[in-house]
């Protein structure tokens, strides 16, 4: 069967990724960059994230972000952008018949930003206010405070936003000598899905090519340090409700397991169906809000556990992840919890396939990441493939490492919490 995806080759090393959907009455077309926060070191950090603000405020042809605007939501579209560790995107999602409208924007924000001295100052304040705003909700910080911890002095470890120290010392120079250092052809990957024409696509994207077309240099991110003892990290809070994460290093998204470690999360925490759900809110009755969730870095990643708890309550429901944990790694899954965790990422994974910029964003990301793309089917075959003891083992080799463990509530004192970890 012919796959349904083309991907071309490029001027400079950028490389565009279409799949047509005729059926659809929309296209998404998404340009991603290779690179966000965890190449940036403390004095930069947050300059990725900066920048991705920044070019919204306005270029040499739509000098106002009004304008920008203006041009997508004119024809009903929808425009945004969002800067990870390991990437920065820039999307649009347009009526069919106004595909390169949607490609002649895109282009203009990354290839010809104004990035205006007053326009910098006007936009630091508002990045500040959002880090500021973290701090005041507890789910954010206590998550910010767990990757510290699972990444100590390390990029990842710190919020993509960077810190109120490092935003408020960026100068001007900062954001262009990074951006024309980082926004470069051969870092570029462009997805496009919809109801599009495949030549002209090609024809439109190769004309937007204006960014610089050598690499540039950088130097490959270092890995995080091993981890060498579990800790705990409580930041004091006056809230109602205690917010608990712990977890451990996981694996890498090049590693062949994490489909193992996919449907290990699932069977832990994911849904109404999941242990940690049926076994901390249900049986027990300890938590509203119990689930588990993975990160994947090139190198690294973790399992994470959240739980939202009756802060007296806080150390019995870590106790008690903590005893769901041990189960995973000492007992298979059981033939139905398998089952139905696989019907469940295959399911979640085709309905957000549904879309266009699902779809783009589907091929994008695995050509820049992964470099080269499984179709839904290739997927799909991967995930099926997993035994019961292929999570049985990826649990145990997750969870022999040591655990972290950060709290956001009204405790003096941590000594429960370690208790529980064995910190």
């Amino acid at each position: 069967m012919p796959s349904p995806h083309h991907v071309h080759e490029l001027r400079g090393g950028a490389r565009l990724v279409l799949e047509a959907m005729p059926e659809r009455h929309s296209t998404s077309v998404v340009l991603m960059f290779a690179g966000g926060s965890r190449l940036e070191d403390d004095r930069l950090g947050g300059v990725s994230h900066f920048i991705e603000h920044l070019y919204f405020k306005g270029t040499r042809r739509r000098p106002s972000s009004k304008q920008i605007a203006d041009a997508i939501e004119g024809v009903g579209g929808f425009i945004n952008a969002s800067t990870d560790k390991e990437l920065t995107a820039y999307w649009v999602r347009v009526p069919a018949e106004h595909t390169s409208l949607g490609v002649d924007v895109l282009f203009d924000i990354v290839a010809n930003s104004r990035l205006d001295a007053a326009d910098v100052e006007k936009e630091r304040v508002v990045i500040l206010d959002e880090l500021r705003m973290y701090q005041d909700q507890p789910q954010e910080l206590v998550q910010n405070l767990f990757e510290e911890l699972i990444w100590p002095g390390h990029p990842l470890g710190r919020d993509i936003a960077g810190t109120e120290a490092s935003v408020s010392r960026l100068t001007r120079d900062d954001i262009l000598e990074y951006a024309d250092a980082h926004y470069r052809l051969p870092n570029l990957v462009i997805g496009a899905a919809g109801s599009l024409d495949m030549a002209g696509t090609v024809d439109m994207v190769a004309r937007g090519l204006s960014l610089r077309a050598d690499p540039d240099g950088a130097i490959s991110p270092s890995p995080p340090a091993p981890l060498d003892s579990p800790r705990v990290l409580v930041r004091r809070r006056d809230t109602e409700q205690a917010h608990v994460c712990l977890g451990a290093r996981a694996l890498s998204y090049l590693d062949p397991d994490r489909y193992a470690l996919d449907l290990f999360n699932t069977v832990l925490g994911e849904g109404m169906s999941s242990r940690l759900f049926l076994n901390i809110r249900e049986r027990l009755g300890l938590a509203y809000d119990v689930h588990s969730f993975t990160q994947k870095h090139r190198d690294t990643g973790y399992l994470g556990v959240y739980v939202g708890v009756e802060p007296r309550k806080a150390p019995d429901a870590a106790n008690a992840v903590m005893a769901e944990l041990r189960g995973m790694g000492e007992a298979e899954v059981s033939d139905e919890e398998l089952a139905r965790a696989k019907e469940f990422t295959k399911g979640r994974l085709r309905l957000e396939l549904e879309t266009t910029n699902g779809v783009a964003f589907w091929l994008t990301y695995q050509q820049l990441l992964l470099g080269s793309i499984k179709s839904i089917d290739e997927e799909l075959s991967l995930v099926d493939a997993v035994t019961a003891e292929d999570v049985r083992r990826v649990a145990k080799q997750v969870l022999s490492g040591p655990m972290q463990m950060s709290v956001v509530g009204p405790f003096p004192r941590d000594s429960a919490f370690r208790l529980a970890i064995g910190a």
